[in-house]
């Protein structure tokens, strides 16, 4: 993570001190690099410049909006997949033609809606899915332009909660259903189909998966344009992994090399959906050690960081790695800890057994890898105020979510 390097013995975001940004908005705290969020947008276009290509940015791995905003700036698109995320997404000036909607479940209100923003692309993930938006585009008095999501039963090889290309999944059409449900959709009056979709699953670190995937979907649209159904754009969703630990997940570069002689002879506008692979390595949560706690069996460092924080340690066995603010610590002896917060679960942890150099009271933590799935999944749990969300751009930072009060947790609910 280079854009998170050590100056003068403080760990930095670009050339903000760590320790100055938590003395000024407190702890926890979510610290996002810009530099690093431009890089690997750009890298994705530099890789794909061979060939038409519209990046959507995949916006549930980070909605914020300062996020989304910059982005949008530097030519992105959104990837989305609700309602709120439409909305957010319009907020930070992504226009409606560089968004797409993927999900399983859209209803009839975030079709409209979808369709009022004159949207580039439904992905549509069921044949019941077709028939609902036919319904809502007729009522509108309009057509839908539409992909069909197909699931080409490729293993992604990654955690089993983020596969979504298996045809155990419940995301997309099975690859043998597919010219069937096509069949369906040019049929219906109030659909345009304009393309083929695929996503295989998250965090994957080796090309042969999406070699597999693209071109099962390539003799599909090679099918479809016997059968006079024209396809002008491709989706390959997104996935592309990140370093957490020692992953050594392909460059946007490989990516493309592998994909681009397929794709290219296609002729198709080509739409990625990264998300991790843009934001994963571009945050930090930053969060300061409670209490020292010894037994026997263990000793737990006891952060002000939780598990409603950052849920992904203890909902999939996660690995983040975790460097002390100050980097003098580092020449500390070693220990096994458990670095655990303060809600009321046993799974509250976000390292175990985890060698790091020794912690006092006081010290801030930096949980690397944090910009992905990370504040999105936070959650009020034990009543818990979320944390702040900081943008930092070169020496300079923006808070762009401020922490949450106990009133803000509050509003809404009534006293009978």
């Amino acid at each position: 993570m280079e854009h998170f390097p050590y100056r003068n013995f403080d760990l930095c975001c670009e050339r903000v001190p760590l320790r100055a940004l938590a003395a000024a908005v407190g702890t926890p705290a979510y610290v996002y690099a810009k530099s690093a969020l431009l890089e690997s947008l750009d890298a994705y276009h530099r890789a794909f410049a061979a060939i038409p290509h519209l990046v959507c940015y995949s916006v549930k791995a980070n909605s914020n909006l300062g996020v989304l905003a910059t982005l949008a700036r530097a030519g992105a698109g959104a990837d989305i997949v609700s309602g709120g995320e439409l909305y957010r997404a319009r907020r930070a000036g992504v226009p409606g033609t560089r968004i797409i909607f993927s999900g399983v479940g859209k209803t009839r209100e975030e079709m409209r809606a979808a369709l009022e923003a004159e949207i580039l692309m439904f992905n549509v993930e069921s044949r019941s899915e077709l028939r609902v938006l036919d319904e809502v585009a007729r009522e509108l008095g309009t057509r839908a332009p539409v992909a069909l999501r197909v699931n080409p039963d490729v293993d992604p090889q990654t955690h089993p909660y983020i596969a979504t290309g298996l045809r155990t999944s419940k995301f997309g059409i099975p690859y043998a259903e597919a010219l069937e449900a096509y069949d369906e959709a040019a049929g219906l009056k109030g659909l345009e189909v304009v393309g083929a979709d695929m996503h295989i699953g998250s965090q994957l670190t080796k090309t042969t998966p999406f070699g597999d995937a693209v071109a099962r979907i390539a003799a599909l649209v090679k099918t479809l344009r016997e059968r006079s159904i024209d396809v002008r754009m491709v989706d390959i969703g997104g996935g592309l992994g990140v370093r957490y630990r020692d992953e050594v997940p392909p460059t946007q570069a490989q990516y493309a090399t592998l994909l681009l002689p397929v794709l290219s002879e296609l002729g198709v506008t080509v739409l990625l959906e990264p998300g991790r692979s843009i934001v994963g390595n571009a945050g930090v949560l930053l969060t300061r050690v409670l209490y020292r706690k010894e037994t026997r069996e263990k000793t737990f460092i006891v952060v002000d960081a939780a598990m409603n924080d950052l849920i992904r340690p203890a909902f999939y066995d996660a690995w983040h790695e975790i460097r002390p603010v100050d980097e003098a610590r580092l020449g500390r002896p070693v220990e096994r800890v458990d670095v655990v917060g303060p809600v009321c679960e046993s799974g509250d942890f976000l390292a175990k057994d985890r060698e790091l150099a020794e912690s006092e009271e006081g010290d801030l933590l930096a949980v690397m890898s944090a910009g992905a799935y990370g504040f999105v999944m936070s959650s009020n749990y034990n009543t818990r105020p979320r944390a702040v969300e900081v943008l930092v751009d070169g020496d300079r930072y923006t808070i762009v979510r401020r922490r949450e009060t106990y009133e803000d947790l509050v509003a809404g609910e009534t006293v009978l």
